[in-house]
């Protein structure tokens, strides 16, 4: 039996979230993506609280994503913004989560644009 798309990468994210916690010294960094854009928080997983969050479609990027053509491009723009807000607030390692993405694209850009602002995982 075939299954569609969403429905295998929610069982390959409930096998990731079995071994994946975050906590507020390292909190989990989960990747979300949408046919236009692309979604990253920062998670601690004993409160359930969002402790930082950043995306395509945040204010303080808005300008510099205008003038970038490329999804891939967009997704490392958006790594270095929470790497930088996670930074101001103190958090300086994190898990990495790609949610049952394939580690490739949107999602790898992502985590490197996170290690390129300051991000250890």
């Amino acid at each position: 039996m075939f299954l569609k798309d969403t429905t295998r990468r929610l069982r390959k994210r409930v096998r990731i979230r079995k071994k994946i916690h975050g906590t507020p010294e390292r909190p989990r960094l989960s990747v979300f993506k949408s046919l236009n854009h692309i979604y990253a928080q920062l998670i601690d997983d004993t409160t359930g609280a969002t402790l930082a969050a950043a995306s395509t479609l945040s204010k303080e990027i808005a300008e510099e994503l205008k003038g970038v053509k490329g999804k891939v491009e967009k997704g490392r723009i958006v790594g270095k913004l929470l790497a930088k807000i996670a930074t101001e607030k103190g958090i300086t390692a994190a898990i990495f989560d790609r949610n049952g993405y394939p580690y490739h694209g949107k999602v790898k850009a992502v985590a490197e644009g996170a290690r390129e602002g300051g991000l250890k995982f």
